[in-house]
């Protein structure tokens, strides 16, 4: 599962446009986990995000 900490997204939109799922849209200036379920743990959009602000698996408060 994907998790994404709002207060550290500012909104650059590049895990968005890397997801190979299509997994994450904006909403309200913000990444938004839109199909969770779609998700493939590929870890993408957690490495390429420049605020640490993605988590894939574990808790979503890690």
């Amino acid at each position: 599962m994907v998790y994404i900490k709002e207060e550290y997204c500012k909104g650059c939109q590049l895990c968005i446009d890397f997801c190979p799922k299509k997994v994450l849209v904006m909403s309200l200036g913000k990444a938004t986990v839109e199909k969770g379920d779609l998700c493939i743990s590929c870890g993408i959009c957690e490495r390429i995000c420049p605020d640490f602000a993605i988590t894939i698996g574990g808790d979503k408060n890690e």
